[in-house]
């Protein structure tokens, strides 16, 4: 379990912040409007209300204690530039920041922080893939054109070995695990069967997935 610091509790902030909650973690919750930090009081492990553009308001939130702190102010960019500004000031080693415009992202990445966030592009993305590969039930990008992806098995693989689905491939694409229910299977052998409604986690680059991609529907 780790603490993280979400400055600014509009949809995506709150959304983060209860989904980290969810995983087990704490989150103390940070926002100018009163109204805001006092609407999820119970919701988060701690709200405080705070003017995150003051460098000296965010040093008292003591934020070294945070595994990373998530700048998720909305649409003025100002505001979020200051804040992050602060933060580095502060010596806080991990921040991640929500980017509304590239002009945003263009000055948020000259402040040298962990990663910028696009939410509306990354999801877009992410509704563009599902569509494009329906069997795909979720993906992981981990740079250099390689990905994690998650299939569920479908009836008409059920039977099909680890080997039968991944021949002809040459070690491109590895198996990672099988979830099936509450098991999870690892180190994979080809002669491993797949079961209907198992999830199958699968790693490679990009052209070889989508190789596969027919065998999977």
């Amino acid at each position: 379990m780790a603490h993280f610091t979400v400055i600014g509790l509009g949809r995506f902030g709150i959304a983060a912040s209860l989904e980290l909650i969810h995983l087990g973690h704490t989150v103390t919750g940070v926002d100018s409007n009163p109204k805001l930090a006092e609407k999820y009081v119970e919701h988060l492990s701690e709200t405080v209300v705070c003017d995150s553009t003051d460098e000296a308001a965010l040093k008292e939130l003591d934020l070294a204690n945070s595994q990373a702190v998530l700048v998720a102010i909305g649409e003025d960019m100002q505001s979020s530039i200051l804040c992050t500004l602060a933060l580095k000031n502060l010596a806080v080693e991990q921040i991640w920041v929500k980017a509304s415009t590239k002009a945003h992202h263009t000055i948020i990445s000259k402040l040298g922080v962990t990663r910028i966030i696009h939410p509306e592009e990354e999801m877009g993305v992410r509704v563009a893939q599902a569509l494009n590969y329906p069997m795909v039930n979720d993906y992981i990008a981990l740079g250099n054109g390689l990905y994690v992806v998650e299939v569920h098995i479908k009836p008409n693989l059920h039977g099909v070995t680890i080997g039968q689905l991944l021949k002809d491939l040459k070690g491109e694409i590895e198996p990672l695990l099988v979830k099936r229910g509450k098991q999870t299977f690892v180190k994979l052998e080809h002669h491993f069967s797949l079961n209907e409604r198992d999830s199958l986690l699968l790693t490679g680059n990009r052209a070889e997935l989508k190789h596969i991609a027919p065998r999977l529907v």
